[in-house]
């Protein structure tokens, strides 16, 4: 069931709307919650931060308060009314955490999504053995993730890609994120499958960062991130950075164009579109040719040999600890991700 737009971000809107007005009125929270017969000022705090799901019966009230006239107060109800959001919709996304039910939102109501992953595939893209194995990682410092739910809501997730009005999709991995690692080789045959498929519609761009690749300056992004903008220009254009508990909200200009900044510099160093699928077809095709065979070959030549002239340079002292370059060099294992 698709949303005419991101309930998190109508929510963020209508609080900042609602706030304006209060102090276009000089009026305080307390002031407010008096004549509106509210217990205390922490409802209206939530409201105004987006932190809430309002009720409608609220909004009215406080549209009275602040003598707001039409076609504003129409305005603000539609505003209110998607950001409260549907019954059916919530039952339709299932069992769901805070964490994912975010990102869900996000993109439920976006024109277009744009992710960048170091280490791990995005969970929009990750096949359902993948996914398993990394939410089952994910337990070691989330004991209490339920594993079956969490999966049923990634997967949940991942039909914003496939519905008839779908948002403009692009990812952009590093070479460490396509690295299958110590992964079984039916799970990376599968997750292989799955790039591919989803490089196939019209509205998916993936492209893969190589390791070799060097943005201006060495501006390398210190986390993912994902960027989503929205179909009413008046909606906040957010960035969501991934963090180990709770992930970060960016919604101002400044940070946003950042993230603008950044997302141009590693467009600039990735693989075009069909280099990707020309990286994945030859894997599919190792995979193919040899079922058993752990990982593929990688961007620039023999991965095997890579590994061990770094475990060589690692030996002798070449690399130093800290290095920003033996860092991207090296795969690292990917836990769980609600992005």
């Amino acid at each position: 069931m698709p949303l005419s737009s991101s309930p998190v971000i109508r929510r963020a809107r209508l609080g900042a709307e609602l706030r304006q007005l209060r102090r276009r009125e000089a009026l305080t929270l307390e002031q407010v919650c008096t004549r509106l017969g509210w217990a205390s000022t922490s409802k209206l705090s939530r409201i105004e931060l987006g932190q809430s799901r309002p009720d409608l019966a609220d909004v009215l009230d406080l549209l009275d308060v602040y003598e707001v006239p039409s076609p504003q107060r129409e305005a603000l109800i539609v505003i209110a009314r998607d950001a409260a959001t549907g019954r059916g919709w919530w039952k339709a996304l299932g069992e769901m955490s805070e964490r994912q039910r975010t990102y869900a939102e996000l993109e439920a109501g976006a024109a277009s999504i744009v992710e960048y992953q170091p280490a791990v595939l995005p969970g929009l893209l990750q096949a359902p053995g993948y996914a398993r194995l990394r939410i089952t990682a994910g337990r070691l410092l989330h004991p209490d993730i339920d594993i079956e739910a969490d999966l049923r809501a990634r997967l949940t997730r991942q039909a914003v890609l496939r519905r008839p009005d779908p948002p403009r999709y692009t990812a952009l991995l590093d070479e460490r994120a396509c690295d299958p690692g110590d992964l079984p080789a039916d799970v990376w045959r599968e997750q292989v499958d799955q790039l591919l498929a989803m490089a196939e519609l019209p509205h998916v761009t993936i492209r893969v960062v190589p390791g070799t690749a060097v943005p201006p300056g060495g501006a390398y992004p210190l986390t993912a991130f994902s960027c989503y903008s929205f179909p009413d220009p008046a909606d906040p254009r957010t960035v969501m950075l991934e963090a180990m508990t709770t992930d970060v909200r960016l919604a101002s200009d400044a940070d946003v164009s950042r993230y603008d900044r950044m997302t141009g510099w590693l467009s600039a160093a990735a693989l075009s579109p069909a280099e990707t699928v020309e990286l994945f077809c030859r894997r599919a095709a190792d995979l193919a040719a040899d079922p058993a065979a752990g990982p593929a070959v990688g961007l620039s030549g023999d991965d095997g040999a890579a590994r061990d002239e770094q475990a060589a340079d690692e030996e002798a002292g070449d690399v130093v600890p800290g290095d920003p370059e033996a860092t991207r060099r090296t795969a690292v294992p990917g836990l769980t991700r609600s992005g």
